[in-house]
């Protein structure tokens, strides 16, 4: 199976959507908190497996551009000044496809974090 390749993407800013559509017809719309908080920047996945930093407070985040990258990915750049790590075609629709279970392992750690606050 050959890696996935992006057809058209959409910023949508006023719903804090990125809508990507793929060659292979699957179409994804993807939180902008999600995509922070699922960065593929060294800062949010660490250097190594279980190195993954835990993201928080980006219910608002912004994106302010999509910049091309070559023909298989993008960069994000956000308005909390995040610009590091690229989206490639193949993590975007990783992202699309296994948004809920992410999702739900981010809101868990998430939790986890507050309790430990408390």
């Amino acid at each position: 199976m050959s890696d996935p390749l992006a057809t058209e993407i959409r910023l949508r800013r006023g719903a804090r959507l990125l809508e990507v559509s793929f060659a292979d017809g699957s179409r994804f719309e993807l939180p902008f908190e999600y995509l922070r908080v699922h960065s593929p920047s060294a800062e949010v996945k660490g250097h190594g497996p279980g190195g993954e930093a835990l993201v928080l407070g980006k219910e608002n985040i912004g994106i302010t551009a999509v910049e091309p990258v070559g023909q298989y990915a993008v960069k994000l750049v956000f308005d909390d000044g995040h610009d590091t790590g690229l989206y490639t075609w193949k993590y975007l629709h990783e992202l699309g496809r296994e948004r809920a279970a992410k999702w739900q392992r981010y809101l868990e750690r998430r939790a986890q974090a507050q309790q430990g606050n408390c």
